[in-house]
């Protein structure tokens, strides 16, 4: 019986991710595809594609530019879009665009010795336009969860890791369920920073 458990419990850690995995793509596809209402399944998502590959081609065209920096303007003169398109806007650029902001996986002294820390990435490394001498804008992730916490800290208590930032996030959204390995591998060295089994 205990066996039986063991190989359910083992399927369950194989299926469970795959299906939550291609559950969430599904509904993605198939609200993309609904937005459009086009009868042939898969071409509302294609077009919905192809058209933001297309905003992304103009953006960057020299021609209109000019006409993307008119609408940015407007926008920010809208008391409540300019808050919904500015937010917007910075939290893709941190992702995915050309400003990248995760991308300084550190951690975070919160006691004195430094025997407690947290996990995040410094997303401004100068405050001092606001007052903050000598401090720094870190953001941490939570474990399991869309959100996070920004603290703003010494720079003395900031102690950069040599992880790929992707792996940085992928252990902090799971709760240091995911292995993480230095970034330095590639270089030789064949330390790892493992979760404990």
């Amino acid at each position: 019986m205990r066996r039986l458990l063991g190989y359910f419990a083992r399927g369950l850690v194989l299926l469970a991710p795959l299906a939550v995995t291609v559950w969430v793509c599904w509904l993605v596809f198939r609200n993309v595809d609904g937005w459009l209402g086009l009868p042939i399944p898969g071409a509302g998502f294609v077009a919905t594609v192809a058209l933001i590959t297309l905003f992304g081609f103009l953006g960057s065209n020299l021609l209109t530019r000019s006409a993307v920096a008119a609408l940015e303007a407007l926008m920010a003169r809208l008391p409540f879009v300019r808050l919904l398109y500015g937010s917007t806007k910075d939290l893709l650029n941190a992702f995915v665009g050309e400003k990248r902001r995760f991308d300084k996986p550190v951690t975070v002294d919160i006691v004195q010795n430094g025997t407690v820390r947290l996990m995040g990435f410094v997303t401004q490394e100068a405050l001092e336009h606001v007052g903050l001498d000598d401090q720094v804008a870190v953001y941490c992730p939570h474990s399991y969860n869309f959100s996070g916490q920004l603290y703003v800290v010494h720079r003395s208590q900031v102690h950069p890791l040599d992880v790929a930032s992707a792996d940085a996030m992928a252990f902090v959204v799971s709760g240091g369920v995911s292995g993480i390995v230095r970034a330095s591998l590639s270089t030789g060295d064949n330390a790892a920073i493992s979760p404990a089994s």
